[in-house]
């Protein structure tokens, strides 16, 4: 690491070791240092960080932004000459996000200011969309930027027009950037340089990333969505009920419904793996789930088979070859909604009862107390056997003596007239209306609603809330612009994740090398397609593979391509299904569904493919009435039709 007499960060040993930026220091210290020891030190620090030598074309844009940087800064200096002592802050890395990382941050003014620059005349969609997610999870997850003004800037480096707005980011002619900070108000607090260096900044983790936490006994981040959702709430309410069921040996179900993303998943996880209640000192609990690709993706990335496990051996091992009791007093079944009815049990088990019954009665069997803890995703029954919903649980307590307790909301406690009212126990608190998913943006599930009801003007006022929030949403017919946004929206940053998500009932895709047929999609690798670096061919990033609606339920990228194709089109007014499916009473139904859970996989946002088909002409037209913004890999033609 080279030491620099002229920088702010005179480190010792211990603080070099946790260094997350290639250079700080205040603004007149920068203007001091020459330009050759201030590239040396920032070459070894990125060297350092990420045990490689910048290449010559992250070099040549060093010098150009410093360059730019030192003639702005010194004339800033002359009419603000308080703006000596801010901080000026390059390549700051955040943390635990796979090196994503903006170019320039000034803490100047009481303002925290994110700076992208960018070798280009005009910008991309997704050099806009990129430097405002930065903006955003610094205001959202970074302790030390909550109290403060956050901006995101992209500066233009071949410009010649005027700066201007747009969606929040200010676009900035390089010539412009002292007056642009000339012209600041200063705000309080002020900023402290060494405090937010070293905050805490906990990013809303995927799934898989949570899990990894949980599996390595580490604790989740303390996300502000996911307090004012009621997770901890929820949680408590869970550990509590697992005390007072040993306690007074009592069975209790816990019916936990949601929108998708809204943190169902994870609240089973660190119910089952977090919960203090143990049998002769060993966790006494056990996560189930139907759902083979979220099994496969985290068994992948956990190296493990025994932190989440397969409802179909649970089946097989306490139902079919005995009827014995689990050891386990604490169960959760995730994915319930997945919960088959009696035919489709009879089908592929030789059982005679409905998933839910059988789940039910294993549990009745287990000694003296036990709590069942279903996870129900709303609006998610894909697959055959699904349709008759949370009323299969009622009717899996008929055969059953014993007492048991049922916890949910209002809306599903209607349907368990097989259990006394002073047993029933309903609270808002099991129903999970807010998306965790989605970084801060709360209406993307009213979106998709109003979308798949068709109703496309209440969709269309929606969408300047999206906006508003930094979800990302374009529509698309070439599929080489949708590619290209995602590739450079994410380019360098490796905990990224896009790829082509479609319907498994969709005809027409495989003409555009959409590969979601059944025998591609069989051979996918899905645990590598979640989990292996952007790099790897077997990757998402790849934009090789697809994932249908069976194997992206339950799990997450951060920016899908949702291939829309023909079994789902607009058609007279109204969503028609072009499929039909055996033992299947509403495939409307399910195509709605499929869909619905195709459009929630993204958590930066989402582009929509619509094939340039002349059939899928209607249906590209009603998806544009829903206010959705044409993609383009150059943001020149976009900015005007959606100037702000």
């Amino acid at each position: 690491m080279i030491k620099d007499a002229s920088q702010l960060d005179l480190c010792d040993q211990t603080e070099q070791m946790t260094i997350n930026y290639g250079w700080r220091g205040e603004i007149d210290t920068f203007l001091s240092t020459t330009p050759t020891n201030w590239i040396e030190t920032l070459s070894a620090n990125y060297q350092f960080l990420y045990q490689q030598r910048s290449t010559a074309t992250q070099q040549q844009a060093w010098i150009e932004c410093g360059e730019i940087l030192r003639s702005q800064l010194s004339n800033l200096l002359q009419t603000r000459p308080d703006a000596a002592t801010w901080t000026i802050i390059f390549e700051y890395e955040l943390p635990s996000e796979g090196g994503r990382r903006p170019d320039v941050v000034i803490l100047g003014a009481g303002h925290i200011l994110v700076f992208e620059f960018k070798q280009k005349s005009t910008p991309s969609t997704a050099d806009i969309d990129q430097v405002a997610a930065y903006a955003r999870d610094l205001a959202e997850y970074h302790s030390e930027s909550s109290r403060n003004p956050v901006t995101a800037i992209l500066v233009l480096t071949r410009t010649t027009k005027e700066n201007r707005l747009h969606n929040k980011v200010e676009i900035i002619n390089p010539s412009n950037i002292a007056t642009y900070l000339d012209s600041l108000e200063t705000t309080q607090p002020k900023i402290s340089s060494q405090a937010w260096i070293n905050a805490n900044y906990s990013p809303l983790p995927t799934v898989v990333q949570a899990a990894q936490q949980i599996f390595q006994n580490e604790s989740l981040p303390n996300i502000k969505s996911a307090q004012s959702a009621g997770i901890p709430e929820l949680l408590a309410y869970l550990n509590e009920l697992a005390e007072t069921a040993e306690q007074k040996k009592e069975r209790h179900l816990v019916l936990i419904t949601g929108v998708p993303g809204a943190g169902k998943t994870l609240v089973g996880l660190q119910f089952v793996y977090q919960n203090p209640l143990q049998i002769d000192g060993k966790r006494s609990a056990i996560f189930l789930t139907g759902n083979a690709p979220l099994l496969t993706v985290l068994q992948y990335a956990l190296k493990s088979k025994a932190f989440v496990q397969a409802v179909r051996n649970f089946y097989i091992q306490y139902q079919m070859r005995r009827q014995t009791a689990p050891k386990e007093h604490m169960i959760v079944f995730d994915e319930a909604q997945r919960a088959w009815d009696r035919d489709r049990m009879a089908e592929k088990y030789g059982i005679g009862l409905a998933a839910a019954g059988a789940v039910i009665g294993i549990c009745d069997r287990i000694p003296d107390w036990c709590v069942l803890v279903g996870l129900i995703g709303e609006g998610q029954q894909i697959h055959v056997g699904e349709e008759d919903g949370i009323e299969q649980w009622n009717l899996g307590f008929e055969p059953i003596a014993s007492k048991w307790h049922v916890h949910c909301a209002a809306e599903p406690s209607k349907v368990f007239s097989a259990i006394p009212a002073e047993r029933l126990h309903t609270k808002d608190l099991f129903n999970l209306t807010t998306s965790l998913r989605t970084h801060v943006a709360q209406h993307v599930q009213d979106w998709i609603a109003y979308v798949l009801s068709g109703e496309f003007d209440q969709a269309a006022k929606v969408i300047p809330s999206l906006i508003d929030e930094g979800f990302d949403t374009y529509l698309a017919r070439d599929l080489e612009s949708a590619k290209s946004y995602c590739r450079d929206r994410y380019h360098e940053q490796s905990d990224k994740r896009y790829g082509f998500v479609a319907s498994s009932r969709a005809r027409n895709l495989t003409q555009y090398n959409i590969k979601n047929d059944y025998i591609s999609t069989q051979k996918l690798n899905v645990g590598a397609w979640y989990i292996d670096s952007p790099n790897s061919s077997l990757s998402c990033c790849a934009l090789n593979g697809v994932v249908t609606e069976f194997s992206c339920q339950g799990l997450e990228l951060d920016f899908p391509i949702v291939c829309w194709g023909n079994d789902l089109i607009w058609r007279d007014g109204a969503w028609a299904s072009t499929t039909r499916q055996k033992n299947v009473r509403d495939p409307l139904r399910l195509r709605l569904n499929s869909y619905r859970v195709l459009l929630s996989r993204g958590r930066d946002g989402f582009i929509i493919f619509v094939p340039p088909d002349p059939k899928m002409d209607g249906t590209f037209e009603a998806l544009q009435a829903t206010g959705l913004r044409l993609s383009s890999t150059s943001s020149g033609e976009l900015l005007q039709r959606n100037a702000v």
